[in-house]
């Protein structure tokens, strides 16, 4: 059976092993520039230009036919995609999958709304490689994925919320304490598929402890983790201290965001991923 793993930029990914992968970008858009998140972006870059921009920036998701590229020839696809609450990456995911099948009805797309965003599609991606390489049918795969996804979650850590506000992902009141005398704001992507923003602790240690006691909450007891930052390298790591420390078993990886995370977690954000 010939498989094939796609996924929007969201994802952090651009590579995988073993499967046939490929990345539909989505963009970052000012009123001067448009970055794609290919990839091959300088995500430091863009990161200090947008700190330094006062103007109006957005994004803008895959269209169908961008979808329908990435499909390829494969007779099985898996597509995952950003939260479709806050993108309308999902809904032209949906309308590519409708014309690949008629145009070929000997072939499937499975269509994933990951309702997150970063660390967690990564880990429903490395779910469907894993059960790819275990050898199960399309069938299979596509319901050993719906229970997953019951079982992985995502903290944010953000110290500001102004691009999140400006784009309607979350209320500006919301956003407003984030970054004012060392708050950070500490929040969840909720069962709908928005963010949820849950606690406003004041300091690193006081961050730290939000965000295993909401991991705990949501019923983690170890396994896997993804941790996604951008540029702050220090607190992720920390962080990892503090959960190997906390939880004996467990499988931590450290990565950078990409564009389009980094554009809504800005500078110092982190987005952290989980087994439940």
């Amino acid at each position: 059976m010939s498989f094939k793993i796609v996924t929007d930029s969201s994802s952090d990914m651009f590579k995988l092993n073993d499967i046939p992968f490929e990345v539909t970008p989505l963009k970052i858009v000012t009123d001067y520039t448009e970055y794609v998140d290919d990839g091959n972006l300088d995500v430091g870059s863009m990161v200090n230009d947008l700190l330094k921009y006062r103007g109006k920036s957005s994004s803008s998701c895959p269209n169908t036919n961008e979808w329908l590229q990435a499909f390829g020839d494969s007779q099985f696809i898996f597509c995952i995609t950003i939260t479709g609450t806050l993108s309308g990456s999902y809904n032209a995911a949906c309308v590519a999958k409708q014309l690949y099948e008629e145009q070929h009805p000997d072939r499937k797309v499975f269509v994933i709304n990951s309702l997150s965003t970063g660390p967690e599609m990564k880990l429903i991606i490395e779910k469907i490689r894993e059960l790819i390489l275990l050898g199960l049918t399309y069938e299979d795969i596509c319901k050993e994925i719906d229970l997953y996804q019951n079982k992985t979650g995502l903290i944010f850590v953000l110290e500001s919320m102004k691009n999140l506000a400006n784009n309607g992902r979350v209320s500006h009141i919301a956003a407003k304490a984030a970054g004012l005398l060392g708050i950070r704001v500490v929040g969840k992507a909720s069962s709908k598929g928005d963010l949820q923003p849950l606690d406003k602790p004041r300091g690193e240690q006081k961050a730290f402890l939000c965000v295993i006691n909401h991991m705990q909450e949501e019923g983690f007891c170890g396994g896997k983790v993804r941790i996604a930052h951008c540029q702050n390298p220090q607190f992720a790591q920390q962080l990892r201290q503090v959960l190997v420390q906390k939880f004996k078993e467990i499988d931590i990886e450290i990565y950078s965001c990409g564009g389009l995370c980094s554009f809504y977690a800005e500078k110092d954000g982190i987005l952290l991923g989980f087994e439940k």
